[in-house]
């Protein structure tokens, strides 16, 4: 794969416990590494010249190797950021020797457009991974469903709990007891009486 691929990683800064959205795109012959915290965005391009520089400098086969070693740093945590005043300094690597790339801030209308393009290419990416699994099938499709979600099953081995039908006159709520009747008043024999 030549990294057309978007790739997205969560980094949370050490020192503020910040959290930023690390991703990766390919536009117009030029492959960018950006960062933002939803409010600002950093960016740095690279053209197929300076993408070569950057990985003979860090002895990387290919952009998918470099996409790849960010996605297992980002899942180990061995990613770091230092903010700067117009830039951020993206660490990939706990050693001194490892990746590290300066972007530089984006500044107002071309940072609203960022995060515009962003958002959508995620909601893309979401639709397309959504419609790809409908392809799938269905016995596929069920077993890729979260257990929490699933209808309970009824068990067929070992010992089953007996429901007692509720006799009529039982309370529903104690069903030890019987429900009370209503006081249907005192009858008086007026027969009797004369």
């Amino acid at each position: 794969m030549d990294g057309s691929k978007p790739c997205y990683c969560t980094i949370i800064d050490k020192t503020s416990q910040s959290k930023f959205l690390c991703y990766t795109r390919r536009k117009s012959g030029t492959f960018s590494i950006c960062l933002t915290d939803a409010a600002d965005v950093w960016s740095t391009d690279y053209t197929e010249d300076a993408l070569s520089e950057f990985r003979n400098k860090f002895a990387l086969k290919s952009t998918e190797d470099y996409i790849l070693k960010l996605r297992s740093a980002c899942g180990t945590g061995s990613v770091s950021v230092v903010v700067q005043d117009t830039s951020i300094e993206l660490h990939v690597g706990s050693s001194p020797g490892d990746l590290s790339v300066s972007l530089p801030r984006l500044e107002g209308p071309q940072a609203t457009q960022e995060l515009r393009e962003l958002l959508f290419r995620m909601a893309d990416s979401l639709t397309q991974a959504d419609s790809g699994s409908s392809s799938v099938s269905p016995v596929k499709n069920q077993q890729r469903r979260p257990p929490e979600f699933e209808p309970r099953r009824q068990q067929k081995s070992g010992p089953s709990v007996t429901v007692k039908k509720r006799l009529p006159g039982n309370s529903l709520i104690n069903p030890g007891t019987k429900k009370k009747r209503q006081a249907t008043g005192v009858a008086f024999d007026d027969a009797d009486e004369k």
